[in-house]
């Protein structure tokens, strides 16, 4: 027998998601730059149902955003962004993405820069909002048969029995129910900051800072609790643990490990006079992406947070 009939009004969320991917989006040129301020209204609607067995998206948005370009010589312009037709009956591709300068604004070449880059960008981020919706809330949403229930239980006791053989290891015998048993590693790593710890505590918690060092949309809810997604999706978690100015625990995965499964980074900011110590420690971290973690943590993280907000150390 088949159970239906879920719905999930992911309206809310939609919101905030949509909000946080378009907000800091920037551009640059020979023309100067351009960037997305203000986002003053996303009205519409979203939800997911669960039609016999299958999952149905339903989102129908319009939104208007704010944009300000600064060209070589300092003189700033602003300008509105419209989207009439983001809805799920319309590809990435046939969405009408209107950019316009305010009324009370001469004619400028920034204009034809955020037409031309800034449009890619916006599109881009409006695919990564379509993508978070469908897996984000579709754990759990579809109910299976009881048939397919007997079978799942049937396969994870077969993976669980295989698993034994092959490994011969006492600690299979807790194994999940899933029968997947992830290798994993801890390790550490240190950076030095120029600057104080309460200014990169907050660079890590605070969307608009994320985006600049990751020069990307993210979407970062910096409270106990709180989701983060950056770098396009590939990394995305939780925030278990904020301590201001001292402590940052989160569940910290990249988008292509094993569902379900999360390393914990645990970030400790020591006051070192003039500088920052940031001290990383990760646990539970897939034993063949340890190295890939390192660097992406090294690169991505602190080497661009130094380079964006010149945080680079002195050299003694």
């Amino acid at each position: 027998m088949l159970i239906i009939g879920t719905e999930r009004d992911v309206t809310s969320w939609s919101q905030d998601a949509i909000n946080g991917l378009l907000l800091g989006i920037r551009v640059e040129g020979e023309e100067g730059t351009c960037e997305i301020t203000d986002v003053s209204n996303i009205d519409g609607e979203a939800s997911i149902n669960n039609r016999k067995g299958k999952l149905i998206y339903f989102y129908e948005w319009v939104v208007k955003a704010s944009w300000t370009g600064t060209n070589k010589i300092g003189i700033k312009y602003k300008g509105i962004v419209e989207i009439p037709n983001l809805s799920d009956e319309n590809d990435m591709d046939d969405l009408d993405i209107s950019v316009t300068l305010c009324k009370d604004q001469p004619n400028t070449p920034l204009t034809d820069l955020m037409r031309r880059e800034g449009v890619k960008k916006i599109r881009m981020a409006l695919g990564n909002y379509v993508k978070h919706l469908k897996t984000e809330f579709a754990q759990g949403m579809i109910l299976p048969t009881e048939n397919a229930l007997f079978q799942q239980n049937q396969e994870a006791k077969a993976k669980v029995k295989l698993d034994k053989t092959q490994i011969g290891s006492p600690s299979t015998a807790n194994a999940p129910s899933t029968g997947v048993k992830i290798a994993t590693v801890s390790f550490s790593l240190k950076d030095t900051f120029l600057t104080s710890p309460e200014e990169l505590y907050r660079i890590f918690i605070t969307q608009e800072m994320v985006q600049a060092f990751t020069h990307l949309a993210a979407f970062v809810d910096g409270r106990c609790g709180g989701k983060f997604r950056l770098l396009e999706g590939n990394v995305h978690g939780q925030f278990a643990e904020l301590i201001p100015d001292k402590k940052i625990a989160m569940r910290w995965r990249f988008a292509s490990w094993p569902a379900g499964h999360a390393a914990t980074v645990i970030l400790n900011f020591v006051n070192q006079g003039s500088e920052t110590e940031l001290i990383l420690e990760a646990k539970g971290v897939p034993s063949n992406e340890e190295e890939r973690m390192k660097e992406g943590w090294q690169r991505y993280y602190f080497n661009a947070i130094k380079q964006t907000f010149g945080f680079g150390a002195l050299l003694y």
